[in-house]
């Protein structure tokens, strides 16, 4: 028996090196794919400020409601930081078919592009994050279109928790149902402290569709996750971070964009670091955590066999040596 479940992992593990093989093949071709290729969602670019001041490239989606998101490749010294901006201040942010189709291209544009380091998901509507879903559009839905737009809603926050790079979730306003499902699919979640979050489905009659079921418990364990489903219970940022729902709350300020600001910070604390060896470590983490500890460590060694040949690799060991600043390419 303990022979056959060793051959099974050895199995495994060699299924993932192929795996992250491939992956690493995949992401340095999409570096040279996505320095020729065009953004064909939009022929618009226009420079916009956030609110930290900085300048910005927006590429606006053409679609029937364009600005419904907002996707910000900042540039200079925060140059390799994506805001991913959802922009429905009339639906409060709330899941719709548009909003589903036009983050599943952000994201397809994001996973492609290897000079991308970090994402923040972050709402541009004061005092809301995602409400959820769009439950005036899910009114008018035939019964048999409900199945499949939770399906594609459910693919996209899975696309979302897969990219390569790290994602942080922005929560400055209420996150609730598929919004805080879009957030537990993130990384990393900061929120201010008067935030609301909370798989509330259980008021409609419905539990939790894009994946909230498997990944709160995931975050704060299986009988908390059961109660604040079960209960249908919003908590605020403060008790968020105290069941390690967010890992960060922070004072909201008068501009209500605290946790923005803050997700920021830590976006440029991720920057400078080698941005394969970030890649493959969150590679080695998310897949590490499905299985035994034997197996994990296998998987380990296999991201880490990955940085092993890189150019950043020896650029580190070069700057550390000469007591200098490491400028990490990505090669």
């Amino acid at each position: 028996m303990a022979v056959r479940a060793l051959l099974g992992r050895r199995a495994l593990v060699q299924t993932f090196r192929i795996q992250v093989a491939d992956w690493d093949s995949a992401c340095r071709l999409g570096s040279v794919n996505s320095s020729s290729r065009q953004y064909v969602l939009s022929g618009k670019l226009a420079p916009s400020y956030h609110q930290s001041g900085h300048i910005a490239t927006t590429r606006h989606y053409s679609s029937e409601a364009k600005d419904d998101l907002r996707v910000r490749y900042l540039d200079g010294e925060d140059a390799g930081i994506v805001v991913v901006g959802i922009n429905r201040a009339k639906a409060k942010n709330a899941i719709s078919r548009n909003l589903v189709n036009m983050m599943s291209e952000a994201v397809e544009d994001i996973k492609n592009n290897n000079k991308v380091r970090s994402v923040i998901v972050c709402s541009l509507v004061p005092g809301i994050f995602c409400a959820g879903a769009d439950l005036k559009e899910r009114a008018k839905m035939h019964q048999s279109e409900v199945g499949p737009f939770v399906s594609k809603a459910r693919a996209l926050i899975t696309e979302l928790g897969n990219l390569p790079m790290p994602t942080i979730a922005a929560i400055d306003g209420a996150a609730l149902g598929g919004g805080l499902e879009m957030a537990l699919a993130c990384d990393i979640r900061i929120s201010s402290n008067n935030a609301k979050m909370g798989l509330v489905e259980a008021k409609l009659a419905i539990i939790p569709g894009a994946g909230g079921t498997q990944r709160l418990p995931r975050v704060i364990g299986v009988s908390r996750a059961k109660e604040l489903i079960f209960a249908a219970r919003a908590v605020d940022g403060t008790e968020a971070c105290r069941l390690g729902l967010v890992s960060h709350s922070v004072e909201q300020n008068k501009s209500g964009d605290a946790a923005y600001l803050r997700a920021l910070e830590l976006a440029r604390e991720i920057n400078p670091q080698g941005p394969i060896a970030i890649r493959m470590a969150k590679l080695a983490i998310n897949q590490g955590i499905e299985v035994d500890l034997s197996t994990g460590l296998a998987i380990e060694e296999a991201c880490y066999a990955q940085v092993i040949p890189t150019k950043d690799r020896l650029e580190g060991l070069a700057a550390f040596k000469e007591k200098r600043r490491p400028h990490f390419k990505g090669e």
